[in-house]
């Protein structure tokens, strides 16, 4: 279950609104042929799931109906401004949209929480980071 609703998550940020394509990387930023870091700009999505109790209807079979992935979405650019654009496609793409999921009802995607861009060094190069949570959930169809 994880897989899919990550991959919903990864074909929506793929196919974000902009000018070319939103370079979108699963957890790891891959090495170009000089074995450096990709340069942005692009988003890096690291996700965690849980599966909460709604109080008044425990499932007979004691597994939780309801469904919810987090995206922790890292809009990176050289600049600040850079960061924000790739946040704003980010959010163009996710923002109140109903992703598909095969065996699952979806509700819109939300935006939990999110903070400024902040500089960052351990890419070997100066990078602003911008980074954003949504939060997407399911229930069986």
């Amino acid at each position: 279950m994880i897989r899919a609703h990550a991959d919903a998550v990864l074909a929506l940020l793929a196919a974000a609104p902009g000018t070319g394509p939103l370079a979108v990387y699963d957890g790891a930023v891959p090495e170009d042929a000089t074995g450096r870091s990709k340069p942005p700009p692009y988003a890096l999505v690291y996700f965690a799931d849980a599966d909460p109790e709604e109080p008044d209807s425990r499932p007979l079979s004691g597994r939780p109906a309801r469904y919810v992935l987090r995206a922790y979405v890292h809009s990176v650019g050289l600049t600040a401004s850079a960061s924000r654009s790739v946040g704003e496609r980010v959010r163009a793409a996710l923002l109140n949209v109903r992703p598909t999921v095969a065996g699952r009802q979806c509700w819109p995607i939300r935006r939990e929480d999110g903070q400024p861009p902040q500089r960052d060094d351990s890419t070997g190069s100066p990078v602003m980071d911008r980074v954003d949570v949504y939060r997407l959930e399911s229930e069986p169809a």
